[in-house]
């Protein structure tokens, strides 16, 4: 059983790390939008979306099919699965956020 959580953690740290692209970029789109526009902003955020879903897409398809291959042999509980599978993968960014100059 402590192989196959570790599988699961190591899996989705390693997603992680190209994942701060797209954690970053729905971070940004997210507070861009919630704080309004400044007034030397000429452009729209709504051309930012095309980008982020090139972007965050691909992303979220890679790391559901590779946690689902994982999730049916895991003997963890599927709601344990996925809180850690999440969790895990926020974990590189988390680190740049703490660890950044």
């Amino acid at each position: 059983m402590t192989r196959r959580w570790q599988v699961a953690l190591g899996a989705n740290v390693l997603l992680g790390i190209p994942g701060v692209i797209p954690i970053w970029m729905l971070w940004f789109l997210a507070a861009s939008w919630t704080s309004g526009p400044e007034s030397t902003d000429n452009d729209p955020m709504v051309l930012w979306l095309p980008i982020a879903a090139i972007i965050v897409v691909p992303y979220v398809m890679l790391w559901l099919s590779v946690n689902r291959s994982i999730a049916r042999r895991s003997s963890l509980a599927p709601r344990t699965y996925w809180w850690l599978s999440a969790l895990a993968t926020f974990l590189p960014t988390t680190a740049l956020i703490i660890y950044s100059p």
